[in-house]
């Protein structure tokens, strides 16, 4: 079984969520629940099935210019994976039930997204 959830919209970096924790650790954890949310949502309105056996993911990160650096922007997959298992998608992100593939970063301008592919094939 395959899925892909797309979720519309830049993610924070690393250096976004380390500025957030020096000026505030509240502040850092307020971003990671609102993009875990955002990941959750966006795994539930595009009814991604649940996956019971060990799965592969791939994560690809449009981003709207190349300024950012590909492991800065490959943060994000803390925020992705989380969501993934708070909507249930997957059991846990341990690598017990997943492996983790390389993330991929494109650039495109006119719409930058994470796309991420979940299979258990």
């Amino acid at each position: 079984m395959r899925c892909t959830v797309t979720v519309e919209g830049r993610m924070p970096s690393l250096n976004d969520y380390i500025s957030a924790e020096r000026a505030n650790r509240y502040k850092a954890a307020a971003m990671k629940k609102r993009e875990t949310a955002r990941v959750r949502a966006a795994a539930m309105q595009q009814r991604a099935p649940r996956f019971e056996r060990r799965v592969t993911v791939r994560t690809t990160f449009y981003e709207p210019d190349m300024r950012r650096d590909a492991d800065n922007v490959g943060f994000a997959r803390k925020f992705v994976l989380d969501g993934l298992v708070a909507a249930g998608v997957i059991k846990d992100d341990s690598r017990k039930y997943m492996e983790q593939c390389p993330d991929r970063v494109l650039t495109d301008r006119a719409r930058p997204r994470v796309v991420v592919e979940v299979s258990d094939e």
